[in-house]
């Protein structure tokens, strides 16, 4: 089965599984253990041991709901209590090259100056799929507003000003859109979600790529800040003719109107679930992304997903990472996260669905946690 094949399967599974627990209730959850021999992890997942083990970890923000109700169900499982701070992803890279976590998380993946400065390997493992939406406030516009690339770049660099300017007006035949200022709202603190929609500007837009660029904290060249996506969401609905980027979770479990983006299928594409996945479908296709390795020969995931091709993807979309340094926590906590995402991924992807999240499509998902454990065990007996 393809990737693409495997999207669509992964929403059956988590269909059924939905209703497979609303008819049986908890009794659903007393699974046996997988009998594939590579998981001792995975049989640890589901037996409990009489020893308790405690891992910590800090980091992005955008996967703690996830990450909380993940920890929380599968301490219930297997004897492991997993304690994580949402400190944002800067942090969480911060304290796993410190040694002071057990892991990290993160929305913007370690750069190689990053990665060489760290003095150990870094594992990049992806655990679910994130996007970027934009969205507005625009009176009267009751119908999606459709952008495309360039006009998006122009708008939040300062170029085109004006609602009713001829480029938007063109790809909106059908909206009367007000003769006002574009009030740009952007984050005024560093954030994972600002790399990914500054990832899609660079990608998209050589003035941006060679101007602004790419990063967390981003030298915006016009509009006004807010903190968080709470703040960028209070501006945009205080100011008609606003418009802002924020996490698409946050947007849609706050009904709030997103821009239909322009593909490279040349598609309006809404940020919803299945083109979400889509994206990362597409990319993934390339075997090079499951076989790409760093300096150390070590699995290199540290896949952009922005502007993927495809004619339902959606384009402004990343991964989130779990960051592991088998050297510096050893390999029992090692094998004990190794476990815990195969159990998270392959097992429960219906928890992210629930919570609004986007699971790994189910073949990635396998070739993510078969890629982890094998570099488990290349690394061999880690340093105490």
């Amino acid at each position: 089965m393809n990737v693409a094949a495997a999207v669509r399967q992964t929403y059956r599974t988590v269909l059924l599984t939905g209703l497979l627990a609303g008819a049986c209730g908890p009794a659903a959850q007393d699974r046996a253990p997988d009998a594939d021999p590579r998981a001792a992890g995975a049989a640890a997942a589901t037996t409990r041991s009489s020893t308790r083990v405690d891992l910590t970890g800090a980091g992005a923000t955008f996967p703690y709901p996830l990450y909380s109700r993940w920890f929380n169900e599968y301490a219930t499982l297997a004897n492991v209590r997993i304690n994580y701070q949402s400190i944002g992803s800067g942090g969480g890279i911060r304290q796993v090259v410190a040694r002071t976590v057990d892991f990290g998380a993160t929305d913007v993946p370690m750069s190689d100056p990053e990665l060489a400065s760290a003095g150990m390997p870094v594992l990049h493992i992806p655990t679910v799929i994130g996007a970027v939406a934009i969205t507005y406030n625009l009176p009267g516009v009751t119908r999606p507003l459709q952008l495309s690339p360039d006009i998006i770049a122009g708008i939040f660099l300062g170029t085109i000003t004006r609602w009713r300017d001829a480029r938007i007006a063109a790809l909106n035949p059908t909206l009367t859109l007000p003769n006002t200022d574009i009030l740009v709202v952007h984050r005024a603190d560093g954030s994972g979600t600002s790399y990914i929609f500054s990832d899609y500007l660079s990608t998209v837009s050589p003035d941006w790529a060679a101007g602004p660029g790419r990063g967390k904290d981003v030298r915006w060249p016009v509009g006004i800040g807010g903190k968080g996506n709470e703040g960028v969401a209070g501006q945009v609905k205080q100011m008609p003719g606003a418009i802002g980027y924020l996490e698409v979770v946050y947007a849609r479990q706050n009904r709030l109107p997103v821009v239909h983006v322009r593909n490279t299928a040349g598609r309006f594409i809404s940020p919803m679930p299945f083109e979400i996945a889509s994206a990362a479908s597409a990319v993934l296709e390339d075997d090079r992304a499951f076989t790409a390795t760093d300096a150390k020969g070590l699995p290199d995931l540290r896949v952009s997903l922005v502007n993927a091709p495809g004619a339902q993807s959606y384009p402004i979309a990343s991964f989130t990472w779990m960051l592991i340094a088998p050297s510096a926590i050893g390999m029992t906590k090692s094998r004990q996260l190794a476990a815990f995402l195969r159990w998270a991924l392959l097992d429960h992807p219906d928890i992210a669905s629930t919570l609004g999240y986007v699971p790994l499509p189910s073949e990635a998902a396998t070739r993510v946690a078969d890629r982890l454990d094998a570099a488990l065990a290349g690394e061999g007996r880690p340093s105490p």
